[in-house]
């Protein structure tokens, strides 16, 4: 089943080019607005089944036709304009800040311990790109922070924030932050790159100022973290301190290699953007000893 659902994804999301009225400073058509608000509509309802459903394993086939409702949706002429405002509750659909692309995300319960992420990216073009991503993470296992994946291929997560990086020559890298609870006994969170190589994706960068443990000498080409389920982590941009801000993790049996033993250690790591990447920054608040009857202050709070 599994197999028939990547092949499904695969066709079904892979580059698609159709000639579309996109245009620049150009609006929707009270017509095709109309059929756009019908179709989002329409959309809401099959989300619903697509997360609720009584038995999981019908949940893959809501999906499959919620993708078909949502391609037909993004062939009407300026699609790209239309925010999806009520569709946003139902799934994630985000951009960069320089508006160059958005990606419709989601993921589904495919039993009672596996779930897939679905997704897709949409490009502003007078010809309509539509980029299919195929959830890869079960896949890449122990290689997930190492690999360079392309054709679609896509460490599955749910995003909740990009953030763009000009890399110079006109070159931008794009972060991607994601969530993936698709492991029966822990979470994960994740930063993936995303650049445009012509009509090509490519996800994963040596962008992290981290060594690989794979490949020494290397740096990894993706940050994940994975970690305890039912445990909180932390992993997104913190405006005070202009730098990525992340938990520190630690096994709780002393195992490194259980990584769904992992917990908060109670300090932090950063990762701050220099020199054309994320150079990492450790215990940047780290645990003060206090004394019997001490109280902490403001300033230690912060």
């Amino acid at each position: 089943m599994l197999k028939k659902l990547l092949i499904f994804s695969a066709v079904l999301f892979t580059l698609l080019s159709g000639r579309q009225a996109f245009a620049q400073g150009g609006g929707i058509t009270p017509r095709d607005l109309e059929k756009l608000q019908i179709m989002e509509d329409s959309m809401l309802v099959t989300a619903d089944s697509m997360y609720e459903a009584f038995i999981p394993e019908t949940h893959v086939a809501y999906s499959e036709r919620f993708i078909r409702q949502l391609l037909k949706t993004l062939k009407i002429p300026n699609s790209y304009q239309y925010p999806f405002d009520k569709l946003k509750d139902k799934i994630s659909i985000i951009g960069p800040d320089d508006h160059s692309f958005r990606i419709f995300n989601w993921g589904v319960d495919m039993s009672a311990i596996f779930r897939r992420y679905y997704g897709a990216i949409q490009m502003p073009s007078e010809i309509l790109k539509l980029y299919g991503l195929s959830d890869y993470s079960e896949q890449l296992g122990k290689g997930a922070e190492d690999s360079i994946l392309t054709g679609g291929k896509w460490f599955g997560a749910l995003y909740y924030r990009i953030m763009t990086n000009d890399l110079g020559n006109g070159r931008r890298v794009y972060t991607l932050f994601g969530f993936s609870s698709a492991n029966a006994l822990s979470n994960k969170k994740v930063m993936d790159p995303l650049t445009f190589d012509g009509n090509s994706i490519v996800f994963g960068a040596p962008i992290f100022g981290v060594g690989s443990k794979n490949f020494p000498g290397q740096r990894i080409n993706r940050f994940v973290m994975e970690y305890k389920k039912g445990v909180t982590v932390g992993l997104n941009w913190n405006d005070e301190k202009q730098m990525v801000v992340f938990d520190d993790l630690t096994s709780q049996v002393n195992d490194p290699n259980r990584k769904y033993t992992y917990v908060p250690s109670g300090q932090y790591n950063a990762f701050m953007w220099l020199n054309d990447m994320w150079t990492l920054r450790m215990n940047i608040m780290p645990i003060q000893e206090l004394q019997d009857g001490q109280a902490p202050t403001e300033d230690d709070k912060k």
